[in-house]
């Protein structure tokens, strides 16, 4: 066996999910809000201005491969760790290499660091000055929350990328693509995939397309060919790969399944919460699309009428989160039945509104003297801070005005007429407030 046929083996023998990364920005699939054109991040990428960034998502949605993109296209140099097994020295040793590249050759150096919420202060700390310095780029890539999981010297020196999910559809274009590209997909085999079995993968792979394209290669590898070497992979080979039962929906269903269960949430039909949210989960959905829809509902619709729907709601997402699925769906769903029986109320939503247009609209600045810091501030500022009443002198509350004058009369949170939002009028009342 020569060189080139080792070569060869070697990339066959690749994941199909490895194969089929993309290569450049107009192969990369997703991410739109990203990588679009005229976006910030492809102008960086296209004049080889790359700042120190960090790119943050969940799995499979293209985090490392654009970093990839990013090591092809640039002139500089190109250093991949892993925060799990990388140290201190390999720290060390990455921005020596980097030093030499600028000093010697006047390029730029790259550093990858994969799982970068995995790295402690101390790692941190050896690689904060070259960052700060410039002497490397650095593009770290997590599942968690940078701002909450990673030094924050680190975060604050680079640009922080969300990352989506990514769509159905966007998986689905995909899998085409896979089937259909013969240097790095399964174009050489003779494989035909029916929609069903395309669109059941991509519903049930929860935004990964890495577990998408395992799961097509799986149903490829396992699917006994006919006589003429014609693969023919169905639902029922899709449902097997995936390890996943379908309960038969397209994509308009599968929406029209999400509105009608966030719909029965605000009308205080638990019966129907539950089954539209069941049948979402069966079907293939998230469990954790459920859960944060089951969050955002219970302030939107419930909010203060019931402010404890919002604490069942979290702490059923939390459940899911850290119990995972399917011994999460008791707390789940008690969490939709509760919504549903709370008193609802809008008001929460109301206010939020008012206040967000009033910050577009009258942007009135001009924080009154006597609210503002004094620990550094003029004279004249120091000398207002005494016109300050601090409500605990005073029994716990005081007339005062918090708003600025422009703003001073404005009234955005109004109680409404159920549940706690009464008791919140009588606490008002007792307090004496005008408003």
């Amino acid at each position: 066996m020569d060189l080139f046929d080792f070569n060869r083996n070697e990339e066959t023998a690749k994941p199909l999910a490895e194969r089929m990364r993309a290569n450049s920005l107009d192969e990369f699939i997703g991410q739109k809000h990203i990588v679009a054109e005229g976006s910030l991040l492809r102008r960086a990428i296209a004049t080889d201005r790359l700042g120190s960034c960090i790119f943050w998502g969940p799995p499979g949605c293209g985090k490392t491969t654009l970093a990839n993109i990013i090591a092809l296209g640039t002139n500089g140099e190109f250093i991949k760790l892993n925060a799990v097994n990388a140290g201190v020295a390999d720290v060390k040793k990455a921005v020596e290499t980097a030093r030499e590249n600028l000093k010697l050759y006047n390029k730029r150096t790259y550093l990858l660091l994969d799982e970068c919420h995995r790295f402690n202060k101390t790692q941190s700390d050896s690689l904060l000055p070259a960052i700060e310095q410039g002497t490397i780029i650095f593009i770290g890539s997590t599942t968690e929350n940078p701002y909450a999981a990673m030094t924050p010297a680190i975060v604050s020196r680079c640009r922080v990328f969300e990352f989506k999910h990514l769509t159905t559809e966007d998986i689905e274009e995909a899998l085409r693509k896979a089937l259909k590209n013969r240097h790095k997909g399964l174009g050489k085999q003779k494989i035909v995939a029916d929609d069903e079995a395309i669109g059941h993968i991509a519903r049930t792979a929860g935004g990964d397309l890495r577990t998408a394209y395992n799961a097509l290669e799986l149903a490829a590898l396992t699917s006994d060919p006919d006589g003429e070497g014609n693969v023919h992979i169905t639902l029922t080979d899709a449902e097997q790969s995936i390890q996943r039962k379908a309960l038969s929906y397209n994509t308009d269903s599968y929406y029209d399944f999400l509105s009608a269960f966030c719909k029965s949430l605000r009308g205080s039909d638990a019966n129907a919460a539950l089954y539209y949210a069941m049948r979402l989960i069966e079907g293939g959905c998230d469990p954790m699309l459920v859960a944060r829809r089951l969050v955002v509902h219970s302030a939107e619709d419930v909010g203060m009428a019931d402010p404890r729907a919002l604490q069942i709601a979290t702490s059923a997402m939390y459940a899911l989160e850290k119990i995972g699925y399917p011994e999460a769906r008791i707390p789940l769903a008690e969490a939709i039945i509760y919504v549903c029986e709370a008193e609802k109320s809008n008001s929460v939503v109301e206010a939020m509104y008012a206040a967000i247009a009033d910050t577009k609209e009258v942007r009135d600045d001009n924080v009154p003297a006597y609210l503002k810091d004094n620990s550094f501030g003029s004279k004249e500022d120091k000398a207002n801070s005494g016109a300050y009443k601090y409500p605990h002198n005073y029994g716990g509350y005081v007339e005062q005005q918090y708003l600025p004058d422009s703003l001073k009369d404005k009234i955005y949170y109004v109680p409404g007429k159920n549940g706690y939002e009464n008791e919140v009028k009588e606490i008002r009342a007792r307090k004496g407030k005008k408003k």
